[in-house]
């Protein structure tokens, strides 16, 4: 499912804002585009969004400011400036050039003046940066359920529509065999015309080729498989790969039952069925 949060969150001196998204994925993946000196938080930010999600991709955007502007202080590097100095007058002193080195011409040497950033707490600002992540997350999660809602409806519409066809397809096979025994003895009389027939033979061949074209154990398991499947939308979190596992069961039992068919309704029931079962995992995929 899809989901959206965004949070910001501001204590003393430093500002963060989170955004998130989320769509459906069959791992837990997680892409972070954070600023690189707060890199070293990525594995307790992975953790904290397993709180709120165990399977799909979340782009994560992190903002960070910090109001103080003194996070970065001016470093003179004295022993540096010397050596510059002494340098210089030797290559004057060398070549006969005259020695117009100035305070202000010294300074602007590499490394004699640099900023050096100031220590941060770490502690202090996961603090600030977990609550504009939590923030987020809630609202995320908050979306994806709302979608939940919607898509757990649809999919109990699909698997309400797949029972009924399971049902036809149950109430056809004695028709079939009616149909069946009906030519079989129109066949036989029109061979043997006034010769009698035979009505164990009959019944023999009726016989066989309901063995071959029974769908009865197909049928009942996957009835259960469509109970199992509601059932399984009413335990809640964690369910993705179990429902995408009892959809495999389910497209299974229709092939078979489409591979058995030898009436034109009951493989135009299972080609339907195995519709309605490829659309069910699509939406799994949705859910965690």
């Amino acid at each position: 499912m899809t989901g959206f949060g965004r949070a910001e969150n501001l204590q003393g001196e430093m500002k963060f804002i989170v955004e998130m998204k989320s769509v459906n994925h069959r791992y837990f993946d997680v892409n972070i585009k954070m600023p690189k000196k707060l890199a070293f938080f990525e594995s307790a930010i992975r953790s904290t969004l397993k709180n709120y999600m165990h399977r799909g991709k979340i782009d994560v955007f992190i903002t960070y400011e910090d109001l103080s502007q003194s996070n970065a202080s001016l470093k003179y590097n004295e022993k540096l400036a010397a050596e510059y100095l002494q340098y210089y007058r030797q290559i004057a002193e060398k070549f006969g050039l005259r020695d117009d080195i100035t305070v202000s011409a010294l300074g602007r040497c590499p490394e004699v003046f640099s900023m050096e950033e100031q220590m941060i707490d770490e502690k202090e600002i996961w603090a600030v940066l977990e609550k504009a992540l939590t923030d987020a997350g809630e609202q995320m999660i908050a979306a994806r359920e709302k979608e939940g809602v919607a898509l757990k409806k649809d999919l109990v519409e699909k698997l309400d529509g797949m029972t009924e066809k399971v049902t036809k397809i149950q109430e056809r096979f004695p028709i079939m065999m009616e149909a069946y025994r009906t030519k079989l003895e129109e066949k036989v009389k029109e061979l043997l015309e006034d010769t009698q027939i035979e009505e164990s033979r009959i019944a023999t061949e009726v016989v066989l080729y309901a063995d071959k074209i029974c769908t009865d154990e197909e049928t009942v398991r996957l009835k259960s498989h469509i109970s199992h499947m509601k059932e399984t939308l009413e335990e809640g979190d964690n369910i993705g790969r179990k429902l995408d596992f009892i959809a495999q069961e389910m497209n299974r039992e229709a092939n078979t039952i489409l591979s058995k068919a030898n009436d034109l309704e009951t493989s135009n029931l299972a080609i339907d069925l195995k519709t309605e079962i490829e659309k069910v995992r699509e939406q799994i995929q949705n859910i965690e």
